[in-house]
């Protein structure tokens, strides 16, 4: 019985430090949701949400989840004078090499251009601002404008997008 008693004239004390213990330099746990949730693909703006945060995480299931399976990506080779398109495909492949090679994306969307209101396909034309960072002595910045088009079979699918012509000034 006395040992009993000596094991808890010690463990007790312990115990109790510990539960009210409170380390200054560890942030509290977040239980909270996050404010900008971007999961609701059936809104349009959750779709660009989701594109940046494809980017910022460098995730390619993020980014294919919103790219269509008959997905064309367009862009315009100056310097050869042509127009250069690529399927679904060759986008993930060519993304893929992109998140593999940099060390971070930062994508901003700015204002729509243009947009249509369709409830099964849309256009919108918006500006983008990209930061490529290879490293800290090599940052590329790429502006221009996104002319993208989005599908879905109802209005309660998500949404995907179908075509992006890139015609941004890289």
């Amino acid at each position: 019985m006395r040992n009993i008693l000596i094991t808890l004239a010690l463990v007790l004390p312990l115990a109790v430090t510990g539960i009210t213990c409170l380390n200054p330099f560890a942030p509290k746990l977040d239980t909270e949701l996050p404010s900008e949730l971007c999961s609701d693909l059936t809104q349009v703006e959750n779709l660009f949400c989701t594109f940046r945060n494809a980017y910022a995480f460098k995730d390619t299931t993020l980014y294919g989840s919103i790219i269509a399976p008959d997905f064309v990506f367009s862009f315009r080779d100056y310097d050869h004078s042509i127009d250069v398109d690529w399927g679904r495909v060759d986008e993930m492949r060519t993304t893929y090499g992109l998140f593999q090679n940099v060390q971070s994306l930062n994508l901003i969307w700015n204002n729509e251009i243009s947009s249509d209101s369709g409830v099964t396909r849309r256009t919108i034309v918006r500006g983008f601002n990209l930061t490529v960072t290879f490293n800290p002595s090599d940052i590329e910045r790429v502006d221009g404008y996104a002319n993208l088009t989005f599908e879905r079979a109802t209005d309660r699918d998500a949404w995907k997008i179908v075509s992006w012509r890139d015609e941004s000034n890289f």
